[in-house]
């Protein structure tokens, strides 16, 4: 088992609280577990991206080469776009589509909507409309980690465990919240 996964967003979204969740799952599993991330931007709405590396045997270095993502997991669709270069050929990008525009000259949804659907292997919804549809829109997060749970080769009880772990300090109804999001995005793709 190998998985190599570019986890994108912007500050503040949550990516780092999927990379924590998924490397619990993975130690939880005894895999080996690489991570390497850029989050200095994170409190001026920047740029977040971790890369995230999860094996079954021992792993030389945390960062994923150009072409070597197994999966491309963001909650912002441009950040989506720009990790492009690091998916495989066969690689899935699994992306909401509600943007954070951050920037005054952000791209045009038309065309980031063109973009994603020209690739082979996409998920791409509003995540925050699930969210809010079952728990919260702080809960954007749960949604994509649930949205992009089948194509991690981790088990869906292992990550519940996970998100009962990592958020259990929180209590009981934030534990459910995180729970419900990550199953609603769970069952948004057929995989």
């Amino acid at each position: 088992m190998k998985t190599d996964i570019i986890l994108a967003g912007v500050g503040g979204q949550g990516i780092l609280s999927i990379a924590t969740i998924l490397g619990a799952a993975s130690l939880k599993e005894n895999l080996y577990i690489k991570q390497a991330e850029v989050h200095g931007m994170s409190q001026r709405g920047g740029d977040v991206q971790s890369n995230l590396r999860l094996s079954s045997s021992p792993i030389a270095s945390d960062l994923i080469p150009l072409g070597g993502a197994d999966i491309i997991v963001s909650l912002e669709p441009m950040e989506a776009l720009r990790y492009l270069p690091y998916l495989k050929p066969d690689g899935w990008v699994v992306t909401s589509t509600a943007p954070f525009v951050n920037i005054p000259d952000y791209p045009d949804m038309g065309a980031i909507e063109a973009e994603l659907a020209a690739l082979p292997h996409v998920v791409a919804f509003d995540m925050d409309a699930v969210a809010k549809e079952v728990a919260t829109v702080r809960s954007s997060n749960m949604v994509l980690l649930g949205a992009a749970s089948p194509f991690i080769e981790l088990s869906g009880e292992v990550i519940e465990e996970a998100i009962r772990t990592i958020f259990g300090a929180k209590g009981e109804k934030i534990v459910n919240s995180n729970l419900e999001a990550y199953r609603a995005g769970r069952s948004r793709v057929n995989k």
